[in-house]
């Protein structure tokens, strides 16, 4: 596998992740609200998970918006060790 094949693996295992993520967290906020997807029962979501960190709903949507993030970095991050290592 060529350097080149090798980092577009680690990205796309990264993006992977992330995805997974974000569908997970999308699925929590579903499953909070009950199956309902109005203003209402998006902010009342939000609201509870950012409760979880001490905060309120900008907090949830941090909580949110970061965990797939943090998921993908890790992903690409720990794949390209991987790969690394591999070469040795």
């Amino acid at each position: 596998m060529t350097k080149e094949e090798k980092k577009d693996h680690s990205l796309k295992i990264g993006v992977g992740a992330a995805s997974t993520g974000t569908i997970a967290t999308g699925a929590a906020v579903v499953g909070l609200t009950g199956g309902s997807a109005s203003a209402s029962a998006i902010t009342y979501a939000l609201g509870t998970i950012g409760e979880i960190v001490g905060g309120g709903m900008a907090a949830g949507l941090g909580v949110i918006i970061g965990g797939p993030l943090v998921l993908g970095a890790a992903a690409y991050g720990i794949t390209k060790a991987v790969n690394k290592k591999k070469k040795k």
